[in-house]
């Protein structure tokens, strides 16, 4: 069995004898994941280096290592976890692919509890959608047109189950006039675009607006914002990336209460220990190699 050192507690296989197990992350090992990540984050127009214990921040890592919490506990761990379909071992339920309506059950189920115990948005949904909804749409693709975006999906979606991570779900762009189509913008980078084919990958530019969750996430899969036409061929692109990648920038979204949890709880901080952010995430000519394009 392979071992990923950064992973903390066991969790039996179904059916199997309990030393067959997989490990995954606990919450504290989860924070120090983040911590790891060189990212560029701007918060009300400076950089921020340590993201993790910025007191804006921290509440919605809080949330989100909620779901590695629940996951290690023995009680939950029916709700939290399941049994991945493509390495057949157990894996935190926000990175599996549904396989039967139980599936569907029991994630609505999971959202219940997280929502009682956070009382907040866990920001996990996006991605979790993203991983059955591309699965899907690149099997069709690889069948229609004899590609290989299915393949390289799995491969990407087997890692992040195995290294047991948080994945943002990137898809609204800043649109512009939305009466118009992407390549007929007067800005073309008002739509996350291809801008240079290479043989080993391709170049984007662009952004993704409101992304719940991106700074609590270690990748982006980035995804069309609408139905696109062979005029807008540049714009029709799928890919994921770790989220320290070289040229991806974060400017942290601001909301109306934000600075109540720098008040000292001399006033009404709301929901002071968990919480949820978004952050636009700009796209500065990002290479993506073409194993991470579906």
């Amino acid at each position: 069995m392979e071992i990923f050192p950064w992973h903390g507690f066991f969790v039996p296989m179904p059916g199997s004898k309990e030393e067959e197990v997989m490990l995954m992350m606990l919450p504290e090992e989860y924070l120090d994941s983040l911590r790891r990540l060189q990212r560029k984050v701007y918060v009300f127009g400076e950089p921020v280096d340590n993201v993790v214990d910025h007191p804006l921040i921290r509440p919605s890592i809080n949330a989100v290592a909620k779901t590695y919490e629940l996951a290690a506990r023995p009680e939950y761990r029916e709700l939290m976890t399941a049994t991945s379909n493509l390495t057949g071992r157990p894996v935190n339920r926000f990175t599996h692919l549904h396989q039967s309506p139980e599936d569907l059950m029991k994630k609505v189920q999971m959202l219940r509890l997280l929502g009682q115990k956070t009382a907040c948005c866990f920001q996990r949904c996006v991605g979790f959608d993203a991983f059955n909804a591309v699965d899907s749409v690149t099997k069709e693709m690889d069948d229609q047109l004899g590609t290989a975006y299915h393949r390289r999906f799995r491969a990407f979606l087997t890692q992040v189950q195995e290294k047991d991570l948080v994945v943002d779900g990137a898809m609204t762009d800043p649109k512009g006039d939305r009466s118009k189509k992407p390549s007929q913008q007067a800005d073309p980078d008002l739509y996350l675009r291809v801008v240079a084919r290479h043989r080993d990958g391709i170049t984007v530019r662009g952004a993704k607006v409101h992304q719940t969750g991106a700074l609590s996430s270690h990748e982006i899969l980035v995804m069309p914002t609408a139905a696109l036409g062979e005029g807008d061929r540049d714009y029709a692109v799928c890919f994921a990336l770790p989220s320290d990648s070289p040229g991806i920038i974060y400017v942290y979204g601001r909301q109306a209460s934000d600075t109540r949890k720098l008040e000292g709880g001399t006033l009404d901080v709301g929901n002071c220990r968990y919480g949820g952010h978004e952050a636009l995430i700009i796209f500065d000519d990002v290479f993506v190699p073409w194993e991470r394009v579906f």
